[in-house]
């Protein structure tokens, strides 16, 4: 199902109708025209799911407040029919602006491996129009981005980019990207394009306005250019952004902010500042794998498995190791429409995927295994991979408890994908997993 919702004025909301919204409303609206350079007139096509903070800020919200159309779209990026079906949106109703997840792009890439919908669009010149495509929702791996800024130089705007964004249901709005039209920020109503900062693949961009971005220990001290840690956010937060729990400040308090003190808020996300300021957000905190008493976080290790081209997709996760602790296990899927039935990869690929986790890491860093499939990598209706699931199916599974029921939140996407890898996980244990020993034997109840 697909719905566009075009604004009848020219400027917006009243300036009435913003006050009494308040500052959520006056932030979203500039956020709108600052990050995605719309302006009244435009068309943004947001994909989220509409009840997610990134449906109802971007496909709601926002749009209407700046004076812009907003395409509203029901389906997935594949099968409905094909995996053309986002170019086509683009071309019909003249995208500027296309905000998605990296799993969408993930998914056509899979069906499609030579872009040939996005280059007939292009060829046709039905993606002139489009300026910006946003990722945002999980980590978006390098070569997703330059395949795509390849694909956007090549058909699309002067100066259009990938530009990937970081934030939380929390923050309301982007909490870092790369501005498309950063002089809304002195003139609110300006249309003027500046060239935007340059992209760096990898990296979630600079802070947007309004939200201090900052690296500690676990400490709460800050950290050095270039240190992982915690990513928190100092106080206060811009406008967009929440100020308690309805009814329950306490718990605010202890969910956000008791972790440091007072002094940050917690994002339980962690990462590094480049030295020229771009923030990266590598994982997860407790999606930081202990290795011989060095810290790697999965998003790291997923960039280096993803840099190999055979690669689609990929989630990395710890697996229990009596010598060191923990190892980094793999599940990958192919960018090959004809996947493999086996759940075991060729020896060959998993020495390229090793070499380039070697050269791009450390040693130290090698995987413990790697688990290929296709469809059996669960994520929630936004798109974010549930990795704990899978470190559960991969825990037992060291246990042989290949079985045993592991916890699946409600907002996955669809949970059979969760038997799927559990019958992976199952095919490669029997085949190759006798190498791996848990730390410690589980209790029988």
């Amino acid at each position: 199902m697909l719905i566009e919702i075009a604004y009848s004025g020219t400027t917006g909301l009243p300036k009435g109708v913003l006050r009494e919204a308040g500052g959520h409303a006056v932030g979203l609206n500039l956020s709108i025209r600052y990050m995605f350079g719309i302006h009244p007139g435009d068309v943004i096509f947001c994909a989220s799911d509409i009840g997610w903070v990134v449906g109802h800020s971007y496909i709601l919200y926002a749009p209407l407040l700046a004076g812009a159309t907003t395409v509203l779209f029901e389906g997935k990026p594949v099968g409905t029919p094909d995996a053309g079906t986002f170019w086509r949106i683009v071309e019909e109703h003249k995208v500027n602006v296309l905000s998605t997840a990296p799993t969408a792009l993930r998914a056509i890439r899979r069906d499609d491996p030579d872009n040939k919908f996005f280059e007939a669009a292009g060829k046709r010149g039905g993606l002139k129009q489009l300026r910006g495509l946003f990722l945002a929702g999980e980590r978006s791996e390098p070569s997703i981005v330059r395949m795509y800024q390849g694909l956007l130089e090549k058909y699309c705007t002067p100066n259009a980019q990938v530009i990937d964004n970081w934030w939380s249901s929390e923050s309301g709005s982007p909490i870092t990207g790369l501005a498309l039209k950063p002089a809304a920020a002195t003139d609110f109503n300006s249309t003027h394009f500046h060239r935007p900062l340059p992209i760096k693949p990898g990296s979630a961009g600079k802070p947007m306005l309004g939200f201090d971005v900052r690296i500690v220990n676990d400490a709460g001290n800050e950290l050095s250019k270039g240190s992982m840690g915690n990513i928190v956010l100092a106080l206060p937060l811009a406008p967009t952004g929440f100020t308690t729990l309805f009814n329950d400040a306490s718990r605010f308090y202890a969910g956000y902010l008791q972790r440091f003190s007072g002094r940050w808020l917690d994002t339980g996300d962690a990462g590094m500042i480049d030295e020229d300021g771009y923030v990266h957000v590598m994982a997860r905190s407790d999606d930081i794998i202990n290795v011989a008493a060095h810290r790697f976080s999965t998003g790291a290790i997923e960039q280096a498995i993803a840099s190999h081209p055979s690669v689609a997709e990929c989630c990395v996760v710890g697996i229990p190791d009596d010598l060191k602790g923990h190892l980094p296990f793999a599940f990958i899927t192919l960018s090959t429409a004809d996947h493999p039935a086996s759940a075991i990869p060729d020896p060959e690929l998993m020495k390229a995927v090793q070499a380039s986790i070697r050269e791009q890491i450390g040693a130290i860093a090698a995987l413990g295994g790697m688990i290929q499939g296709k469809g059996m990598i669960p994520k929630t209706r936004s798109g974010k991979t549930l990795r704990r699931v899978l470190r559960e199916l991969v825990e037992n599974a060291v246990h042989g408890e290949f079985a045993r029921e592991v916890q699946v939140p409600a907002t996955v996407e669809d949970a059979g994908v969760v038997e799927v890898a559990r019958g992976k996980i199952r095919e490669y244990f029997e085949g190759v997993g006798g190498r791996h020993k848990a730390i410690e034997a589980r209790a029988k109840l």
